[in-house]
């Protein structure tokens, strides 16, 4: 089954993987000197998974162990500071990238697979994401590296693709359980596609769904052996006790994505999949379409039901970007294309400037949008300086306790050279007040 193209007469003789090559490099440089001059302590979740780094295992509490294997890889490279544990990140994203401009090309040609790749560089969610650490990043990459191979193996039956996308389910699953969506928007792909459902029948793509299997298997055995833990936690975050009605938090979590795929990107995505629902749509972009529509609606519907925060569909636009684009680009949008650009370019600027303020200057009211990533380092000082008062007086403390995971986080980073003990506990309101 080939997929249609549509490519601008001559442009095979364009180097656009050079163009890329050079177009992301910059953007990493760019992205790792912010990185460098970035004045926020590190999140309780980055403190969390540099911890879990320090004690390699199958499984953590709540998410698989992949986030923990990459900043231990990171950290054993360069030490065990902020920039380091976050140091990954714009790295892996330029990766997921290329793997975007691959796919794009093979589905539309080069002139579409690079603005494919600069678009989906320069998403405000991928530039936030560059600036931390977190499991939607190898997510990210994984479900990048599957699309290429599914779109490979759709076309070609070949079991190179198969293996690449057999590894890609597996690390994605190792990365975050999201990457479960993917087999959902495959199987939707096949059921309503007759020409490509021959390949449900194919030892090809059984192949690559053992071979993830394999993949994801240590982890299940860790669940098992560990009280189901990771699993539960990922239940109890979908919160589906109580009322499950609330239109506010649906339209809450649509307009969060104005802020992740870009405003005129995401109106556009919207544009495209409707008039795709009235009219069809050529087999390149309804292939897009399976891959990035299911997810949205998947979790417009979890909102519906409790709630959704707004990073959870970021995978759908990795197909997004590239259908967005293509559409664009054919339909002579390109004023629309290149304000989208030109407004996510002013985000990576606005978040290396302020990122590199953070903590000297507020929004209008007041509001200090690093609020929640500034603080850390002080408490840890302050505690530190309790710890070696306590030693002087020769009567140290034997352990420090909390009954906060984020407070425990922060204090087993920024206290990691400390000996002395820190035990989390789980205490009832009445408790905590005395």
């Amino acid at each position: 089954m080939s997929f249609a193209q549509f490519t601008a007469a001559g442009e095979r003789e364009h180097p656009f993987g050079t163009w890329l090559a050079a177009s992301l490099g910059l953007l990493l440089a760019i992205r790792l000197a912010a990185l460098a001059f970035n004045g926020t302590d590190l999140f309780f979740d980055e403190a969390q998974y540099w911890a879990w780094s320090q004690a390699l295992d199958w499984g953590y509490f709540s998410k698989p162990p992949l986030i923990a294997w990459i900043i231990r890889a990171a950290t054993s490279l360069c030490g065990d500071g902020p920039f380091c544990v976050r140091a990954a990140s714009p790295v892996i994203h330029t990766a997921t990238a290329a793997l975007v401009y691959l796919t794009g090309r093979r589905l539309f040609g080069g002139r579409i697979g690079f603005w494919s790749a600069i678009v989906f560089a320069t998403l405000p969610g991928v530039s936030l994401s560059a600036g931390i650490i977190s499991t939607d990043v190898p997510l990210l990459f994984f479900w990048a590296l599957a699309l290429y191979a599914f779109t490979g193996l759709v076309e070609t039956r070949s079991w190179a693709m198969a293996l690449i996308l057999g590894l890609a389910l597996g690390g994605g699953l190792l990365a975050k359980y999201a990457m479960v969506y993917f087999l959902l928007c495959a199987g939707l792909y096949l059921a309503f596609t007759p020409d490509s459902r021959a390949l449900l029948a194919s030892a090809r793509l059984w192949a690559a769904l053992a071979i993830a299997a394999l993949a994801i298997a240590p982890n299940i055995a860790w669940n098992v052996a560990h009280g189901g833990v990771t699993f539960a936690h990922t239940a109890a975050n979908a919160k589906w006790g109580g009322t499950l009605f609330h239109p506010g938090k649906a339209a809450e979590f649509l307009a969060s994505q104005l802020g992740v795929f870009g405003p005129i990107l995401f109106i556009a995505f919207l544009v495209i999949a409707a008039r795709a629902l009235r009219r069809g749509a050529a087999h390149a972009e309804r292939y897009l379409l399976f891959f990035s529509v299911p997810v949205v609606a998947l979790i417009t519907l979890q909102a519906l039901l409790s709630r959704a925060h707004a990073n959870w569909a970021a995978t759908a636009y990795v197909a997004a970007a590239i259908l967005v684009t293509a559409t664009m680009f054919r339909d002579r949008a390109r004023a629309w294309f290149g304000a989208s650009l030109a407004l996510h370019l002013a985000v990576i600027l606005a978040l290396a400037v302020g990122l590199a303020q953070a903590g000297r200057f507020t929004l209008p009211g007041g509001i200090d949008p690093f609020a929640r990533v500034l603080g850390w380092q002080e408490i840890a000082h302050l505690t530190r300086q309790r710890l070696d008062a306590a030693r002087k007086a020769a009567a140290p403390f034997r352990a420090i306790l909390t009954d906060d995971r984020a407070l425990t986080s922060e204090l087993l980073y920024y206290l990691r050279d400390d000996p002395t003990p820190l035990y989390a506990l789980r205490l009832g309101p009445a408790v905590r007040d005395h």
